[in-house]
């Protein structure tokens, strides 16, 4: 009886070695890190602009990269349950930085703001 129990055990825990299933269309990293980095960027435009519709913005960003809404929900959600999250906020904000050296001060000032903050909470 023991065996089998033992047996059983060993069997759930290799069948649940991972927390979800990747999805069929998954975003790769870099392309994910570059559809993040846009979407910060919209909505900073949008608080400089507050008539700035972000939906639509948001709508021609995914449109842009041809990219499903669904398809980036899920993919974002397996990111997130594997723990590759962090790295590909940590890519938006060099590819912000590249493309907006300027906003580096302001990153920096947020990053001491709430350094004790995981990337994903920011």
């Amino acid at each position: 009886m023991r065996n089998w129990m033992l047996m059983i055990f060993s069997f759930l825990i290799m069948s649940c070695s991972q927390l979800i299933d990747e999805p069929k269309n998954l975003i790769p990293k870099d392309k994910m890190s570059e559809i993040i980095a846009e979407f910060a960027m919209n909505e900073q435009m949008g608080n400089i602009n507050p008539q700035t519709d972000m939906e639509n913005a948001t709508r021609f960003t995914l449109k842009k990269y041809k990219i499903k809404g669904i398809d980036f929900s899920e993919s974002y959600k397996y990111y997130t349950a594997t723990g590759d999250l962090e790295k590909i906020l940590n890519n938006a904000q060099e590819i912000i930085l590249e493309k907006d050296p300027a906003a580096k001060m302001y990153i920096e000032k947020k990053l001491k703001e709430t350094k004790n903050v995981p990337a994903f909470a920011r």
